[in-house]
């Protein structure tokens, strides 16, 4: 027991009690060279950072405390446990120490990647408009690419850091390596649709083609966007219908809210009615529409008469356009035409609709 405690058994206990220790200096004060020390925006990860830390020193001393228990019971049943410690002393100075170097590389690597890369996204993203709604574009755009990238950086290290440490404890990785690239041969060839997915999401979302909220028309379905990431966008439809567009279905994306709308009518008036004074009432109701305090400030420009756009079957058509604010196009063009409609009936102006009339070939008098 002495000798076992001399060779071998003291080293374990240093290493409990020098892992003890460095969990003991990382709670205590982790947190508040932290804060001291570092920027605001990387504090949280940094914290994060700590606590898996903690945690795995934590497992360390477990293990070394019930390897520790193991050895004393195998030497009190009577087993040599010196060659057992001895192979496993020098495996750990051959390999070990290495293996634990490759370990700690990936996590710092990962951990890095994950504070730098979106700073450097966020930096070099870049939105048109102004305003609240265009940070919130900036932050889900970085948010979304950053998280991509940062997550096969992640798988990349992970698979670098793991051939390392098989290499490093003697398995010949070559055919590993053949292997794992035909399987990612064919999976190349099984999952291009998912990588043509992955692609057009990423210049959606880097080129801003729309974002959460927008409404939107995608492979002739138009809805609200709901969520929209690197692989799909999911729309929800005026009867509440969700639908997931795969991004790789979606050649032509149109935009009904980007940065301001407009509201787009055409009026149909009778052949018998005064052009000039159509027009002129028509541009009055825009423009105490535009007026109005409650609408005010949704307006842009206050919807006007363009032109007379076209001679109809029964009527002739006016087309009149405004500027407003995105997202309020539909509710101002109901009340346009609702007022419209109103003034309208007071002037005595027709507002024709497709009817037949009936002749039953009797003159005026004729009585049958």
């Amino acid at each position: 027991m002495i000798d076992w405690l001399l060779d071998s058994g003291i080293h374990i206990l240093l290493a409990v009690v020098i892992c003890g220790v460095l969990i003991f200096l990382i709670i205590r004060y982790g947190g508040k060279i932290t804060d001291r020390l570092v920027p605001e925006i990387f504090q949280d990860e940094i914290k994060r950072s700590i606590k898996i830390l903690a945690n795995t020193i934590s497992i360390v001393i477990i293990l070394l405390l019930l390897f520790a228990l193991g050895m004393y019971i195998a030497y009190k049943s009577g087993v040599d446990i010196k060659p057992i410690t001895g192979a496993i002393t020098g495996w750990l100075t051959e390999h070990g120490i290495i293996i634990a170097i490759i370990i700690v590389a990936a996590f710092l690597i990962n951990k890095l990647a994950k504070l730098i890369l979106p700073l450097f996204i966020h930096r070099f993203v870049k939105v048109r408009g102004k305003g609240k709604r265009a940070k919130e574009d900036i932050e889900k755009r970085s948010s979304t690419l950053s998280g991509f990238l940062t997550s096969a950086i992640t798988v990349l290290v992970v698979l670098l850091a793991v051939f390392m440490i098989l290499s490093e404890i003697g398995i010949d990785i070559g055919p590993l390596l053949a292997g794992a690239g035909v399987a990612g041969i064919a999976i190349g060839f099984g999952a291009q649709k998912l990588i043509a997915d992955v692609l057009n999401g990423m210049f959606i979302v880097l080129e801003d083609y729309y974002g959460k909220g927008d409404v939107v028309k995608l492979a002739n379905i138009i809805g609200t966007v709901e969520e929209v990431n690197i692989r799909r966008t999911i729309l929800r439809d005026l009867d509440g219908i969700v639908h997931i567009i795969p991004n790789g279905e979606i050649n032509v994306s149109s935009n009904y809210t980007k940065h301001w709308a407009r509201i787009h009518i055409d009026i149909p008036v009778a052949y018998g009615e005064d052009l000039d004074r159509v027009i002129s009432v028509i541009n009055k109701v825009g423009m105490e529409l535009a007026e109005d305090p409650q609408y005010k400030t949704m307006f842009i420009t206050p919807p006007q008469v363009l032109r007379v756009d076209n001679f109809g079957d029964s009527s002739i058509d006016i087309k009149v356009l405004g500027d407003v604010k995105a997202m309020k196009q539909w509710e101002l063009t109901g009340e346009f035409r609702k007022r419209i409609k109103k003034v309208f009936d007071e002037e005595g102006i027709e507002i024709p609709w497709p009817h037949t009339k009936i002749y039953f070939g009797n003159k005026p008098g004729d009585e049958s």
